[in-house]
């Protein structure tokens, strides 16, 4: 069955969803360079990110007290298991593949520079 992508923009840059069922969700997420997602974390999502381009810097931890900074060069994955405590900065423009579990509105924000609440997606 044919799917069309559906674009959300963020003032991050926007995500391209190309995969959505009730299994798993596949995403591409385009930063633009200096720009940066929430500190985040999700209570049921599981999610696994691919740098596709671009360089990052992610930051990830079990808790904020314990984040470490990781720098991701294109062709490099990261794991996010539930309840990781994360963040992506793109130091420059950044092609992110993402693949998760379902839940798109599980986004606990611990800080966001664009003031955007966990509702406000």
């Amino acid at each position: 069955m044919k799917h069309i992508p559906r674009r959300v923009e963020k003032p991050w840059g926007y995500e391209l969803i190309w995969a959505e069922t009730n299994e798993y969700v596949g995403k591409l997420l385009r930063i633009q360079a200096g720009e940066a997602l929430s500190l985040q974390y999700h209570e049921q999502k599981d999610e696994t990110i691919h740098l596709l381009s671009g360089e990052m810097r992610f930051s990830a931890g079990s808790s904020v007290s314990d984040l470490e900074d990781i720098n991701l060069r294109a062709g490099e994955s990261f794991h996010v298991s539930t309840g990781t405590v994360h963040r992506m900065i793109a130091i420059t423009d950044c092609d992110v593949l993402e693949a998760s579990t379902p839940h798109l509105d599980d986004v606990v924000r611990l800080e966001d520079r664009y003031g955007r609440t966990p509702a406000d997606g």
